[in-house]
């Protein structure tokens, strides 16, 4: 069923009530709270992408807004349920392989569904992936610890002997898809530690790259994006994605006013 909505904008540059609305259903923010890691998974499962906690703007839909609604601010109160529930999920979800987690959209907290990470993984599906990307040394160093067994964030962080070189390697690794987390390992103190392994051992991943229909599921989950709103979610330059999303109109799978783009079905 094509999806219609007012293409005007608000005077805040915001979209407008109708699009708000639309992506109230489409996110999982109106109607039946996520309640069970089950769920959680069948959320990821359908919106294909979903940040951990919202962002200011809305680059997509939040696990947090699907288990708390829209109106809940996270950690207003403390580590309440709903907070404990989602924090506890983000291990959860990748060691069940419901869910891939990683910085990534726009560099924060995300899950990915299988199909979609399968669609956007840039490698072979092989544990020397790593090798044939642009990294860091540091970054090498981690994804070659990991080929061997999943380790936690505390010994990866003591491997580099260094917080910051140890933060920074990670995030390149998230960045390209190659690290996700497999749950968590107690610690003697304070919190448990998440157990990071390769995507690839986790997931069923590897030459299956296809960033056409990466974009055309991110534009089914936003209902309405301009090509730098694609670029900022999967990191690509924005050409890119505007060659991939007039793809999709050439295809009539979108429809464009020239400056934003729509889902026709």
């Amino acid at each position: 069923m094509t999806v219609r909505m007012a293409r005007t904008m608000t005077s805040t540059g915001q979209p407008d009530d109708l699009l708000a609305a639309a992506r109230g259903e489409r996110w999982w923010v109106r109607g039946r709270r996520v309640g069970s890691v089950g769920r959680a998974g069948k959320f990821v499962d359908d919106v294909g992408f979903a940040l951990l906690f919202p962002a200011a703007k809305p680059i997509g839909p939040s696990l947090w807004e699907a288990v708390a609604g829209e109106d809940e601010e996270p950690f207003a109160g403390g580590m309440n349920d709903n907070e404990q529930k989602v924090w506890s999920w983000k291990d959860e979800l990748p060691r069940r392989g419901l869910a891939w987690y990683g910085a990534f959209l726009g560099g924060r907290g995300s899950f990915l569904s299988p199909s979609l990470l399968a669609a956007l993984y840039p490698g072979e599906g092989e544990l020397d992936d790593h090798q044939h990307l642009e990294l860091s040394p540091a970054a090498h160093e981690l994804a070659e610890a990991l080929t061997a067994e999943p380790l936690s964030s505390a010994t990866l962080r003591a491997l580099l002997g260094d917080k910051n070189k140890y933060q920074r390697a990670i995030g390149e690794l998230q960045k390209n898809l190659l690290v996700t987390t497999a749950g968590i390992e107690e610690q003697s103190n304070g919190w448990p530690a998440a157990l990071l392994t390769l995507t690839c051992e986790q997931f069923d991943v590897g030459g299956r790259q296809d960033h056409h229909e990466a974009a055309r599921h991110y534009l089914d989950t936003m209902l309405e994006a301009a090509p730098v709103d694609l670029a900022r979610a999967f990191r690509w330059p924005t050409p890119k994605a505007r060659a991939l999303l007039n793809d999709l109109v050439d295809q009539a799978q979108a429809t464009t006013d020239g400056r934003r783009y729509q889902p026709l079905s």
